[in-house]
């Protein structure tokens, strides 16, 4: 009896040539011991039960899994073109937070910069002190910053610190939406790769490259092979009981022997107590011979049929597998187009929040645009106050410069004056003693008469004196403008 071929190794014709068997020399024992042999061996019936099992429920799984691998590629692709969608919607939300932060954090760059200058001219103003002799002596020494109204800039600044604020609010608010859009769609990608061939085949128990398919076609041969290999078995079995009955009182030992025939063995057992039909010598020779060569392989055969069985629980067991791994991308991907759902309903939400974040930008950046210009402004304005101040002092010192000119010019008149005066009456005195006596007196009024006397006095006596201030602050002052003493 061979283990890959039932009908044909089981009727294999020996040679004409071999030694010929009597009935009469097979031992009624042998004969029932083999018939023994080939009942237990028809539990193998079982095995071929559970086979049919298989190929039934593998056939079962197969069509599911049809059905399911269609429904997960129809849901998929629909997923995967609505998240290509929402992956879409979700740059361009970001190309508007992109460019508001760009166009916030050169704000604030530029701010910054006018801040800066900002206080390094008003620290300039609080460095310098104004001249004391510019000042009424009884007051306290002042800076310049101390002319400057600051609440000006406070006013500026408290409003720009507003509107940053608010656009920083804006800002995260936008931020914590984009990062829930992005968990959204990180959520639908997870559940669309979860369960996937590549976490399957984490398993080293099985071969997952091997498709279903093919794995049912294995379980279907198998499960003819195995049949084949129990009708061989069946039909030894009934040999078994011809040679049995054709033994002395055989007919009581084989009804006795067939008496519990396993449970699904097709066979009839009605005519067991039937006499046999008579044969030859020669006919009951060649029974015998194949009676013993199928003996010796009917274990193998029932190892085989076993052996069948093992590879097919195997097999099934791995489309059972690769099934439930369909089942619950089934599943995951169900999952995934229910989340693409829920995103949708939100879609509104996240587009919405980018464009508040536009309209509250924009309102912010022209306040801010106008503090800055504000900024300028004072910035401008401090500045010119400084430089006017230098140019104040270059002015005193130039004003007294001229007044000591003038006063120089008006000394140098005076003593000129001075000396034509005592001139003039030395003059006259003269001209007195050399013609006085020959003159009368009222020959003109004027005869007698002083010289006039000048004098060279301030037309508005009330002028301030210009202030003489120290050399080296008329220079500073003219190196900080750029000019020359």
């Amino acid at each position: 009896m061979s283990t890959t071929s039932s009908d044909s190794n089981l009727s294999q014709e020996q040679s004409e040539n071999e030694e010929s068997y009597n009935l009469a020399d097979a031992p009624q024992g042998t004969l029932v011991s083999h018939l023994l042999a080939s009942k237990r061996s028809l539990s193998s019936v079982s095995h071929v039960w559970r086979a049919n099992e298989l190929v039934t429920s593998a056939r079962a799984l197969l069509e599911d899994s049809v059905v399911l691998g269609a429904r997960t590629a129809f849901i998929r692709q629909g997923v995967e073109e609505q998240v290509k969608i929402l992956q879409n919607v979700r740059n361009g939300v970001e190309v508007v937070a992109r460019e508001g932060q760009t166009e916030f954090k050169k704000v604030l760059r530029d701010l910054d910069a006018a801040d800066a200058r900002l206080k390094r001219t008003m620290e300039e103003l609080r460095s310098t002190v104004v001249e004391p002799s510019l000042r009424a002596p009884e007051e306290d020494r002042k800076s310049l910053l101390d002319f400057v109204d600051e609440e000006g800039v406070n006013g500026v600044m408290v409003g720009l610190r507003d509107s940053i604020d608010k656009t920083n609010e804006a800002q995260k608010t936008l931020d914590d939406s984009n990062k829930t859009f992005d968990d959204d769609l990180e959520c639908i990608k997870i559940a669309l790769t979860k369960g996937s061939r590549d976490e399957l085949s984490s398993s080293s128990d099985f071969q997952f490259d091997t498709p279903i398919g093919a794995l049912m076609r294995s379980l279907e041969l198998h499960a003819k092979e195995m049949a084949d290999l129990l009708e061989s078995l069946v039909r030894h079995f009934d040999l078994c009981v011809t040679a049995v009955k054709h033994t002395e009182g055989g007919g009581a030992a084989a009804q006795k022997v067939t008496g519990d025939v396993p449970e699904g063995v097709e066979m009839n057992l009605d005519d067991i107590d039937v006499p046999p039909e008579p044969m030859t010598a020669e006919e009951m020779a060649e029974m015998l011979k194949v009676l013993e060569k199928d003996a010796a392989d009917v274990e193998d055969v029932a190892i085989e049929i076993h052996d069948r069985l093992v590879e097919m629980e195997s097999q099934f067991e791995h489309i059972t597998f690769q099934s439930d791994g369909l089942a619950q991308r089934y599943a995951d991907t169900k999952a995934a187009f229910l989340l693409t759902e829920k995103v949708g309903e939100r879609l509104l939400e996240y587009v919405s929040q980018g464009r508040r974040f536009s309209v509250r930008w924009n309102e912010e950046k022209q306040t801010i645009e106008e503090g800055m210009e504000e900024f300028e402004r004072l910035g401008e304005f401090y500045e010119g106050f400084l430089m006017a101040y230098d140019g104040l002092i270059i002015e005193v010192g130039r004003r007294k410069t001229a007044q000591v000119k003038m006063v120089k010019i008006v000394e140098e008149a005076m003593r000129k004056l001075e000396q034509l005066h005592e001139n003039e009456l030395a003059d006259r005195e003269s001209f007195r003693q050399d013609r006085g006596e020959y003159l009368p007196s009222d020959i003109w009024p004027g005869l007698v008469d002083s010289p006039m006397r000048y004098e060279v006095v301030p037309v508005e006596e009330d002028t301030r004196d210009v202030p003489q201030l120290p050399k080296s602050v008329i220079e500073t002052a003219l190196r900080r403008t750029g000019g020359r003493l």
